[in-house]
């Protein structure tokens, strides 16, 4: 069992945060998944037509995130939130990137409802997981890049476990180490928002949605919540 925990400051500081964890168990990432491959070419075809565009940073939910990322240091047009990245790159391309099938269901997802998404392998998760400010000591290696290391800056937002960090600025990017690949069979999938008062029915929307993406290929899946009335979650 892993543990994600909210740290108190960060609790304090985003009081409106609210995280929704997808689980699964024994997924099977090397089957076909035609109804996350519907759920792409559907939102490709909308915004082809011109009847749905991604949110952008003047979107409500997206300045959110920039503002959050500005309070801890970060230039947010410069690394930018995931879900801020991934409707940018898909309104310039017109379609979004084929990864694995886990992979696009939470892009897909996440460019929907226009929330930061990401996804952990707990089977290379090594103790809990946390929810805090880095120290500047900590280690990441960022998704795709298994030769480099980095130095989170202090105070900057991280997801991290007991041998280092999973998630730089909060949501910007992945860790190698902890990546979603076909073989992955033990997921924690993160849907999160900053105005859980606001948009707490996306979130909560976008978390069953993935879940049902989920649920023909995977043996068990759960949804739990995560937040400053709920800073722990076991899963």
């Amino acid at each position: 069992m892993t543990a994600f925990r909210i740290s108190p400051a960060v609790a304090d500081a985003f009081p409106g945060t609210l995280i929704a964890l997808v689980t699964a168990t024994g997924l099977r990432g090397r089957e076909p998944w035609p109804a996350t491959t519907a759920a792409l070419e559907d939102l490709e075809q909308q915004l082809a037509d011109g009847s749905w565009r991604p949110a952008d940073e003047a979107d409500p939910r997206i300045e959110a995130w920039h503002t959050a990322y500005r309070s801890f240091g970060t230039n947010p047009r410069r690394v930018r939130p995931s879900v801020d990245a991934l409707g940018r790159r898909m309104a310039k391309k017109g379609s979004l990137p084929r990864i694995n099938p886990a992979v696009d269901s939470y892009n897909a997802v996440s460019v929907r409802h226009g929330l930061p998404a990401g996804a952990f392998d707990l089977d290379h998760v090594t103790g809990d997981v946390d929810i805090r400010y880095a120290d500047g000591t900590e280690e990441f290696t960022p998704l795709g890049e298994p030769g480099t290391v980095e130095n989170p800056e202090p105070g900057e937002i991280v997801y991290a476990d007991a041998v280092g960090v999973l998630t730089r600025h909060w949501n910007h990017r992945d860790a190698h180490r902890t990546r979603v690949t076909e073989d992955s069979t033990r997921v924690a999938f993160v849907l999160e928002t900053l105005h859980a008062s606001r948009d707490g029915h996306l979130l909560k929307a976008a978390a069953e949605e993935l879940r049902d993406l989920l649920a023909p290929h995977t043996g068990h899946s759960a949804v739990h919540y995560l937040g400053p009335e709920q800073p722990r979650a076991t899963v």
